[in-house]
């Protein structure tokens, strides 16, 4: 019998459930003033087969400074919008707690001045990280240096960490081939921003490299693509994941598959390495 054993983390959860925090949110003056009190509810997916064996808390969550960290954000910061607060919070835990892969996170206000027979309103909303492989190129000037600063443009991202990257490989131009040659590669990001959020990221920082869109294929300071951002499938008029022609394109698929050979095409069902190998 064969088989391959996925550990999902997303089937470990540490509860914490109603937590009363008096802060200053809201949209009325008199409640950033006054203040009230907010009830958070959060799940977290952690994986807690180490601590279940261990029975050692550094190995897992401790729900307790977990939980004073909720309080002391909650007081420290003021939102109008329940959903600011939500996002906020979310996201400075995604980033501060070790371990944790995703937040379901519910806010509530019992409090909700509207004068009408309300139990309470609430933002309820799930994030957390997310994998993308993002393919760079250059021909033009100092090749090495624009790829050098991009890779540590991305590292600069707040909501970014590069994980891997692959050695450059220099490659013909496709498409328009009376242009210089080539240095390409890829790197494995792992990521709290949707995959517009990083377009938009990865366009500015081609912009800053001097990247223009004027030819089709032609020379460019800097490339950035997305080739995968987990096994999403998004198809828009300016955005396609995973990226249209990846399968195709032996520069894409060359350094990619040093750094996730067994990653699988979602459409496909083909793996980095047998979509390379298919190509020769």
């Amino acid at each position: 019998m064969t088989g391959c054993f996925r550990d999902r983390v997303s089937e470990d959860r540490i509860i914490i459930e109603d937590l009363e925090v008096f802060a200053n949110h809201g949209v009325f003056p008199e409640e950033n003033a006054l203040g009230q009190k907010f009830v958070v509810s959060a799940e977290l997916f952690v994986n807690t087969r180490r601590a279940g064996r261990t029975d050692d808390l550094s190995d897992s969550v401790n729900y307790g400074e977990f939980s004073s960290f909720i309080d002391w954000f909650l007081k420290e910061n003021t939102y109008k919008l329940l959903e600011r607060a939500a996002e906020s919070l979310s996201e400075e835990l995604l980033l501060t707690v070790p371990g944790l892969e995703r937040i379901r996170l519910k806010i509530t206000k019992p409090w909700a001045p509207l004068k009408l027979p309300l139990k309470t309103v609430g933002v309820e909303i799930e994030r957390g990280w997310h994998t993308a492989y993002i393919a760079f190129g250059s021909n033009l000037g100092g090749r090495e240096k624009y790829i050098a600063d991009a890779i540590k443009a991305v590292k600069d991202i707040r909501e970014c960490s590069v994980e891997k990257v692959s050695r450059l490989i220099e490659t013909p131009p496709y498409g328009m081939t009376d242009q210089p040659d080539f240095l390409n590669g890829c790197m494995e990001v792992k990521t709290l921003l949707y995959p517009r959020e990083l377009l938009n990221e990865l366009h500015r920082i081609e912009k800053e490299a001097g990247r223009e869109r004027i030819i089709h294929w032609g020379p460019r300071t800097l490339d950035l693509d997305i080739i995968f951002y987990d096994d999403m499938i998004v198809e828009e008029d300016d955005l396609c994941i995973p990226h249209v022609e990846m399968h195709k394109r032996k520069f894409v698929l060359e350094p990619l598959a040093e750094i996730a050979p067994y990653k699988r095409h979602p459409v496909y069902g083909k793996t980095v390495r047998e979509m390379l190998e298919e190509l020769g």
